[in-house]
């Protein structure tokens, strides 16, 4: 099977991600969202352009990982989420927006576009990362397995097939999407 060579091609998984990876960056500078005034728009609530994007990149990928893994083309390798290490990201995330103004991928984004700040927050992220590295066994022990979830995924939760759960989500969405149209937002 033609995925399953890709793979194992150590080359093409590195060629796969940077095309991916440039694609996405072009999407989100054509969306408008490696733009600073638009993300603290959004931080303030005067801007929904990023929630927009947002919701729009989850519909979308709820729908391809979906249908890749009914064709067999994909398989998730799921890991059990707790409190502990979803308020521990949710802090470092958070500070590190607001700080910065930027999440990762839209910092690497501006960066692209030619935005110096950008940069400065990028070499931030790179020792923060390394940080977080070295620092990961501890907090692994200490924090990040308290309180795990009761199940991997929502649908192993709740007990039904994963399709209900994407045209479940999928029409919550539509809808957010509708309202804040609706409300000019």
């Amino acid at each position: 099977m033609a995925c399953e060579r890709l793979r194992c091609n150590a080359r093409a998984q590195i060629v796969l991600g940077l095309v991916t990876g440039f694609i996405f960056g072009f999407l989100l500078q054509k969306g408008g969202v490696t733009n600073y005034d638009v993300i603290i728009g959004q931080l303030l609530l005067t801007d929904f352009t990023v929630v927009k994007i947002m919701l729009s990149a989850i519909v979308v990928g709820m729908i391809g990982i979906f249908l890749m893994k009914s064709a067999g083309l994909v398989r998730l390798h799921v890991s059990r989420g707790s409190i502990g290490a979803t308020v521990v990201g949710g802090l470092i995330f958070g500070t590190g927006f607001a700080v910065l103004g930027y999440c990762p991928g839209t910092a690497a984004a501006a960066f692209g576009a030619g935005a110096v700040d950008a940069l400065i927050g990028m070499v931030g992220i790179a020792i923060g990362a390394g940080i977080f590295a070295r620092i990961y066994p501890d907090l692994d022990r200490a924090v990040l397995k308290k309180g795990l979830f009761p199940a991997d995924t929502i649908p192993e939760l709740i007990g039904v097939r994963a399709g209900v759960v994407v045209v479940g989500v999928i029409i919550l969405i539509i809808g957010l999407l509708c309202l804040l149209t609706v409300l000019g937002l």
